[in-house]
């Protein structure tokens, strides 16, 4: 028999309706959530990242759902980030997008908006202010965001769905289980990386591990030192090809020494060249030539962006460029003369959305080039188009 989970005063009063009837369906969803997973407690988060933003995930289902709790007067009870959008939200008809899907992507973001939430649309929310301490609870909900917080700032948040991030966000609580446990956050598989990686080779290891792992805890030995932008793509590609929610790396995030248990041996796993080069052959569907090249899948950091225009400075581009970020790295990327230097070459910096949450399959685009392995797994499924996986580089052709 599971025992129920305990409730304090003040979580029984949301659950018992007392501060109104979404605060008390959003208490019943945690505490279903809680009583699935066994759960013993509530515990106080700091931060929530809600997915369920894009129209093109949501439809008007969700669209209606989401009007219906604004239209109530509820707000979130701690700082609350969204996921991006299926749009630019300030550059979406000079981008080509439909106005009709606009019109009601425009209203999803009001929803939030009326609850509190921010409105800068991104899957990067660590670089945009939302940035958890360690050993802090959160609830996030989009993937590669969930596995930055957890693995590189060493953060605790399972991986949430998007109306349980909401859910938590309006209650301030969310179920004390899974990634919230010490225990759930030791490593089970070993992986020796016996090559040297740069570029898209984080992103190809990820693809290539989280085939394996699904849902486990990976610990990495790496033979040189990962960036801080390095580990994100790794983490997002661990995500897509997997369910990964946490790594581990030697010498590199901050659990790394509690991640393994001296009692048990772990499985472990060597990864050499061959594997990396493999999958990042795989990840491209097609041998034709990009229509459109679509950066920042996690959405771009000023570093990433200020590394493109070192690239293209100068130059005019062949194939269109779109540098996928938030609006708030996009305004120092203004200040800093970045998005000029794009600009004057032929590309775009779009905010606010990303290759995979966008209606790009009406846009008109065939091919999309990409550096991220979470894209290139991602778009043909949810968009239909074909892409091809390569090195910002070798992905960039300039005149």
């Amino acid at each position: 028999m599971v025992n129920p989970m305990y409730l304090t005063p003040e979580e029984e009063a949301m659950y018992d309706g007392q501060e109104g009837p979404v605060v008390e369906k959003s208490m019943e969803i945690l505490v279903a959530l809680g009583d699935i997973y066994g759960a013993r407690k509530m515990v106080d988060i700091s931060s929530a990242q809600i997915s369920g933003v894009s129209y093109k995930t949501i439809g008007d289902a969700g669209l209606e759902y989401l009007e219906e709790f604004a239209a109530t007067g509820v707000k979130v009870k701690v700082p609350s980030t969204l996921n991006p959008a299926g749009i630019d939200l300030n550059q979406w008809q000079e981008l080509g997008f439909p106005k009709d899907f606009a019109q009601k992507q425009r209203r999803i973001i009001d929803a939030y908006q009326k609850m509190g939430i921010s409105t800068t649309c991104t899957c990067t929310p660590y670089l945009v202010g939302n940035v958890p301490t360690l050993g802090s609870h959160i609830a996030w909900s989009e993937s590669s965001a969930v596995c930055y917080a957890n693995s590189v700032l060493g953060a605790r948040t399972n991986r949430e769905g998007g109306p349980g991030a909401l859910a938590a966000a309006i209650c301030g609580k969310t179920a004390e289980y899974g990634y919230h446990l010490d225990r759930e956050r030791k490593a089970n598989f070993l992986f020796e990386v016996e090559t040297y990686l740069k570029g898209v080779d984080y992103g190809a290891l990820g693809y290539f591990v989280g085939k394996i792992v699904g849902n486990g805890v990976p610990y990495f030995r790496l033979r040189n030192s990962p960036s801080v932008n390095d580990l994100k793509s790794l983490g997002a590609a661990l995500a897509s090809s997997g369910a990964v929610a946490l790594y581990h790396v030697e010498k590199v995030t901050p659990e790394y020494e509690e991640a393994l248990n001296e009692k048990e041996e772990l499985e472990t796993i060597n990864v050499d060249r061959k594997e990396i080069d493999e999958s990042s052959h795989t990840l491209s569907n097609t041998n034709k030539e990009p229509d459109l090249i679509c950066l920042g899948c996690p959405h771009a950091s000023l570093e990433e962006i200020k590394s493109i225009t070192e690239i293209i400075d100068g130059h005019k581009l062949n194939i269109p460029l779109w540098v996928c970020t938030s609006i708030s790295v996009k305004a120092a990327a203004d200040h800093m003369g970045y998005t000029k230097i794009i600009e004057k070459a032929g590309g775009k910096v779009v905010c606010d959305t990303c290759m995979v949450v966008a209606p790009m399959e009406e846009l008109g685009f065939q091919v999309i080039g990409v550096d991220s392995a979470k894209a290139a797994n991602y778009v043909p499924t949810m968009c239909g188009l074909d892409v091809v996986y390569d090195d910002l580089e070798k992905l960039i052709k300039r005149k």
